[in-house]
């Protein structure tokens, strides 16, 4: 489905948790059915589990900062594979079950220096720069997060911004993965697929779209999700900005280098191996001094 400008449209759910970035997960609700939606480590994709791990260790990499924490499953699944991470994330609604799970495991020496914080992705170099030290070997920002920042002001500066924070944080040869949905079909189809790529889960998810255009524009892409299984079933909307491959590969060449190593990926194999993946994956290295 299709609509303008000028309808009545339901982008988020109230809240802001971080200043000048909208929590869709303020309300608890969203939070609390992702956590069950998704479910715990094990719920991952040996497919994404495998190709994560082993790209981070391919690259040498020990510190890694999730700027997209969400309940904490990606990076409990770093800190039990022996990578030191700092994980934050805008939503303490979110954040409250990755807090709960350091606590019930605070014994083991990992989980007891695993950092938890609440940031904000436009301010992040400055709030967690007690925590950057010489710079992490990677930042990870994975499972179509990075498309919740919307584009405030028409010329996604909020978005360089972002990732030039993200940048920051890396030390020379550091790498950034990010990813996000296949924008490019998901506009010229109207559909989204149910079907996640990260996760592994019992229940099942309908997932029915919405892009909203302004000024002839593609500027939000909305999801209403109806998720059921295991007697539970719950509606929620999430709200996207709508990233296209070219313009997202030209941001991160504006912001890293046009001559930074940039690999693209799709749904975790080598873009020969795959049509017209679901998301894309962009690992990209910042330059050597």
């Amino acid at each position: 489905m299709t609509t303008s400008a000028d309808s009545v449209f339901v982008a988020r759910s109230d809240g802001i948790s971080a200043e000048g970035v909208r929590d869709q997960y303020a309300d608890g609700k969203a939070a609390k059915v992702w956590e069950i939606f998704i479910g715990d480590k094990n719920s991952r994709t040996d497919n994404y589990k495998n190709f994560l791990i082993d790209m981070l260790r391919k690259k040498g990499c020990k510190r890694v900062l999730d700027v997209a924490c969400g309940t904490g499953v990606d990076s409990l699944m770093l800190v039990e594979e022996g990578f030191e991470v700092v994980s934050v994330d805008a939503s303490d609604k979110m954040l409250k079950y990755a807090l709960k799970e350091r606590w019930n495991r605070r014994k083991e020496a990992s989980f007891d220096n695993w950092i938890i914080e609440e940031a904000n992705w436009l301010t992040l170099y400055d709030d967690i720069q007690e925590h950057i030290k010489d710079g992490f070997d990677a930042v990870i920002c994975l499972g179509n997060s990075f498309a919740h920042l919307m584009d405030g002001f028409g010329d996604q500066r909020e978005h360089k911004q972002a990732i030039r924070n993200f940048e920051k944080c890396l030390k020379p040869g550091g790498v950034l993965l990010i990813d996000h949905r296949n924008y490019d079909n998901i506009l010229e189809t109207g559909a989204t697929p149910a079907k996640s790529i990260y996760y592994n889960t019992s229940h099942t998810a309908d997932i029915k779209t919405s892009v909203l255009f302004y000024c002839g524009k593609p500027a939000l892409v909305s999801m209403d999700y109806l998720i059921e299984g295991n007697k539970l079933s719950s509606e929620f909307r999430l709200s996207y900005y709508p990233h296209e491959l070219k313009r997202f590969r030209d941001i991160l060449g504006e912001i890293f280098s046009p001559k930074a190593a940039h690999q693209l990926y799709g749904d975790f194999k080598e873009m020969s191996q795959v049509k017209n993946p679901a998301f894309y994956i962009h690992l990209i290295e910042k330059p050597q001094v």
